[in-house]
């Protein structure tokens, strides 16, 4: 098993190959899909996924609008770092860099977990100047009590030592372990093709490290003084048996906000638009075209 992902191999039958192109920018070379046609919709995934976590939802979307799909820095296919690491900020300069050298700007923006936060930021910092931003089991607050000090520190304990990346890729070699962490993690029961892709990553030690580090460098406590002067409205689509950000989280987001709006999905957990592809698309077509 190789140290990063390469598209020969992990990505030979990765979903929407087709639509799949490499851009340089921003000191990166990005993997992005783009499909469709109409309004431009981007989607930004969370933490330790990539562009196959919306291997069924960007297909159903692309009948209305052109997705924009990327690999983050640190995930997936895309390689090199931004000016400034794997932080909020500086990851939201690189996505808006990208979409530069694409020659698009995003009507809308739909961001998973932590890929709601940057969202977030790239309207905040006038990156980008959506009509609207969805958030999907969005990560925009700090974790409470206790864990908002220990995750952030454990996670820089794991970034400073090399070999964290490497002992996480082999427990994802394990037969069934990924499957396993991700249901006991997310609270989702995703189909096998899902599984398949987040192995084939997980057991890719700079995947890991990305992962890692964008943890490591994550600032919640600044976007959420920040959260407030969010100008596009803001739709949260949340499963309420989401194991990894409760829909309590959502609903508080939805307080600091003006005219932000929660919808919960009965039944399903943090990777809902994996689960319910389907439903999601009819949301997110709803809000974003009504706001056209």
């Amino acid at each position: 098993m190789s140290y990063a992902p390469h598209w020969a191999v992990e990505g030979r039958d990765w979903p929407n190959r087709a639509h799949s192109r490499f851009v340089d920018a921003g000191r990166l070379r990005w993997h992005v899909q783009v499909m469709g046609s109409g309004p431009v919709l981007l989607l930004l995934h969370g933490t330790g996924a990539a562009t196959h976590s919306w291997r069924a939802l960007a297909p159903l979307l692309a009948e209305d609008f052109t997705v924009v799909a990327p690999d983050l820095p640190g995930h997936g296919f895309t390689t090199g770092r931004p000016a400034g690491g794997l932080t909020m900020a500086a990851m939201a300069r690189g996505v808006a860099a990208l979409l530069t050298a694409l020659d698009l700007r995003p009507d809308a923006i739909v961001g998973h977990s932590a890929g709601a936060a940057i969202a977030a930021r790239m309207a905040l910092d006038s990156l980008a100047d959506p009509k609207t931003i969805v958030g999907l089991g969005a990560a925009l607050l700090p974790f409470p009590g206790l864990a908002a000090k220990l995750f952030p520190t454990l996670a820089r304990m794991l970034f400073v030592n090399p070999l964290a990346p490497h002992l996480f890729a082999r427990l994802a070699r394990g037969s069934g372990e990924t499957a396993r962490f991700l249901a006991r993690s997310t609270g989702s029961k995703i189909d096998a093709e899902g599984i398949r892709c987040y192995q084939a990553l997980m057991a890719t030690p700079a995947h890991c490290a990305g992962a890692i580090t964008m943890m490591a460098d994550w600032n919640l406590e600044a976007l959420r003084r920040d959260l407030s002067r969010l100008g596009p409205p803001l739709l949260l689509i949340h499963g309420d048996a989401d194991a990894a950000i409760p829909l309590s989280n959502a609903r508080e987001v939805a307080a600091l906000i003006p005219g932000a709006r929660v919808v919960p999905l009965a039944g399903l957990g943090h990777l809902a638009h994996e689960e319910r592809p389907d439903a999601v698309a009819a949301l997110v077509r709803d809000f974003v075209g009504g706001q056209r």
